[in-house]
């Protein structure tokens, strides 16, 4: 699939120095991709090399750690999508309405940080998207390195934002007031090699699309990776590109523009072998979610639109919460 997934240059909107023309070319890209597949690499997004492998390495010592230890933090409840969720505990599938086996996967999360006093982040309203975050005691470095990486991929999102105003033709700082106070999330996603062979329908995450606007994806490994389905129904890989960022539409951004821009169907398959230590992976993924009251309605003002409007946390708490195992058992 390398010959036929988008990866797009970003820099036009990273530097002063770019003119409008280029601005418009990358804004067509954009808009091409999200129109086909939903899915895209950037690349001259800004992040620096050090604050992706700072967090890969932090990652992989927390991951390390004695079970007894990470449970320590682990998430307090299924609609809360803090802390440590341990192997079993999610089942992405859910969120398309299908029952499997749980994931083969460990995750780490958090949420915004380091925020204001103010009633919108502690009211009755704020509950779920502005919970605390649980903060492991080991490895020290783990928290520093979140914290950079959350702040380098709020950037990229915030660029991809800009990006998309002008590829729907929308007012300059449309989604900014939409986005202030995001609700994102911070997951890193461990898949360790497997043990034994995978129960039937299993997969390291089930098939699903996102809820968020978008998914900013990184990931150190492609053995047992991505993949999403295309148009026509096949399941094609996602190639993995160093240095550079895997994007996806989410639900809200569908809705958003009344269908036209997709949120694309896609899952995480179990690698070829047993064992095979080479098949160990992190995946580290901003999941770039608008403010809780934000109103999503159609954009589209040629065609009838195809959803009600909903605020954004009407849209994802409930949806989220059915995807941990607990939720139903």
């Amino acid at each position: 699939m390398a010959d036929r997934f988008p990866v797009i240059d970003i820099g036009a909107f990273t530097r002063r120095s770019a003119g409008e023309a280029e601005r418009d070319a990358v804004a067509r890209e954009i808009a091409e991709a999200c129109e086909t597949i939903g899915f895209f690499a950037v690349t001259g997004h800004g992040v620096a090399p050090h604050t992706i492998a700072d967090l890969v390495e932090a990652a992989y010592e927390l991951f390390d750690r004695p079970m007894a230890e990470k449970l320590q933090v682990k998430r307090p409840r299924p609609e809360q999508n803090r802390g440590y969720i341990p192997p079993g505990d999610e089942r992405l599938a859910r969120l398309r309405g299908e029952e499997t086996p749980p994931d083969l996967k460990e995750l780490f999360t958090i949420g915004p940080f380091d925020l204001p006093d103010d009633p919108y982040f502690s009211g009755p309203g704020a509950y779920p998207s502005f919970a605390a975050n649980l903060w492991p005691a080991r490895p020290a470095s783990l928290r520093p390195a979140l914290e950079a990486y959350w702040r380098g991929l709020e950037g990229v999102a915030r660029t991809l934002c800009r990006i998309y105003e002008r590829a729907l033709d929308l007012p300059a700082n449309f989604f900014e007031a939409k986005t202030d106070r995001h609700i994102s999330q911070l997951r890193i996603m461990h898949y360790p090699p497997p043990r034994e062979p995978p129960m039937p329908g299993q997969l390291r995450a089930g098939a699903h699309s996102d809820l968020g606007m978008m998914t900013l994806l990184y990931s150190d490994n492609d053995v047992g990776g991505l993949e999403v389905m295309d148009r026509a129904g096949n399941w094609v890989r996602v190639p993995r590109m160093e240095g550079a960022f895997t994007v996806n539409l989410g639900d809200l951004m569908m809705r958003w523009t009344n269908d036209r821009w997709r949120s694309t169907l896609h899952r995480v398959v179990n690698p070829p072998g047993i064992s095979d230590a080479i098949s160990r992976r992190l995946s580290i993924g901003m999941f770039f979610i608008p403010n809780y009251d934000a109103v999503v309605a159609s954009l589209d003002r040629t065609s009838p639109p195809l959803y009600a409007p909903s605020t954004v946390a009407e849209y994802r708490t409930a949806r989220f919460a059915s995807t941990a195992s607990q939720a139903a058992e």
